[in-house]
């Protein structure tokens, strides 16, 4: 093996940037104690070659940083933008009651007992004979298994249900009784989803604009009332209100809508329809989505759902 040599420089012969003590001697003739300079030298640079390695490998395995820039809404718990889109509960949707006007069984009219009753498109009676007209209207709700993670409430059933353009509910009200149109149920798809195809409610005198509805645990349990995990009602944004109702058809809802606020409304009033209130978007022309992530927890027990009392709907008077 050849001998290592030296780097000639102005100060003298030079080995790993030290001078050799013996400079007339070769460079494995130093003596001991340039051995162990140069063995000490060797040593720290392997040392900060591992060292450098080791962080290398350290960074190689550590988890890349996120770059979603996801934000979320406080009122729903929704988190959007970047990569992926959650949604997570931000409270349990409050139990309301169903009203006087539920058309489930509980007291007389059972539209879920019609084989036609499962349907998207609520516009019209199930037997297709009439059609309700107004503002065009698609309500989703994103169903929220909280006892469970928060995760999507996949194949529960949905029964929804509102008053039409004259403030009038459907099997209740004078006119309308033999009608059942703007009632249907949706099952939740894999995402939790239930969607509606439907036109703008009213407001009547004494309530906020509202839709109605239930939760069952699946389509086979919406033939009993009873079975329902969750009962509540979806507020509808004061603006959107009256840009709807300043259009023709929805004269009435204008004194109507005037005289209430959520704060002083008999369901939405506690709150102010903290959980309750849609997030909606669109116009008037092409109609309005109505969206609300609606969080049920089936570890709690059901405290609504039971009517008010009868009378026929569209002729004044509060009603829940």
């Amino acid at each position: 093996m050849p001998h290592p040599q030296p780097d000639i420089t102005p100060d003298g012969p030079r080995y790993e940037g030290r001078l050799l003590a013996n400079p007339e001697e070769e460079v494995v003739d130093q003596g001991l104690r340039f051995d162990l300079g140069t063995l000490v030298t060797r040593r720290r640079a392997l040392g900060f070659f591992a060292i450098g390695a080791g962080s290398l490998a350290l960074a190689a395995c550590a988890p890349a940083a996120s770059s979603s820039t996801a934000t979320t809404d406080a009122a729903t718990g929704t988190a959007t933008g970047g990569s992926t889109t959650t949604t997570t509960a931000a409270g349990e949707i409050p139990d309301e009651t169903a009203g006087p006007y539920p058309g489930d069984g509980s007291n007389g009219p059972d539209v879920l007992e019609e084989s036609g009753i499962v349907r998207q498109d609520i516009r019209t009676s199930t037997d297709g004979s009439v059609t309700a007209v107004g503002i065009p209207m698609t309500l989703t709700l994103s169903l929220i298994d909280m006892a469970n993670g928060n995760i999507p409430f996949e194949n529960v059933a949905v029964y929804a249900w509102h008053c039409d353009r004259d403030g009038n509910y459907s099997l209740y009200s004078d006119g309308v009784t033999n009608i059942d149109y703007l009632r249907g149920v949706q099952v939740a798809d894999a995402d939790g989803n239930v969607s509606f195809t439907s036109i703008f409610p009213a407001c009547y005198t004494g309530r906020w604009p509202h839709i109605h509805f239930e939760v069952y645990p699946s389509v086979d349990d919406i033939t009993d009332s009873a079975n329902a995990i969750a009962t509540s009602q979806v507020a509808l944004p004061q603006d959107v209100c009256e840009t709807v109702y300043a259009t023709s058809g929805y004269e009435s809802s204008v004194s109507n809508l005037a005289q209430l606020s959520l704060d002083t409304d008999n369901v939405f009033g506690d709150d102010g329809g903290e959980l309750q209130l849609a997030t909606v978007t669109g116009n008037t022309s092409s109609g309005y989505q109505v969206n609300l992530a609606v969080a049920v927890d089936t570890t709690t027990t059901p405290t609504a759902g039971s009517v008010g009392g009868g009378g026929q709907g569209g002729g004044g008077g509060q009603r829940p």
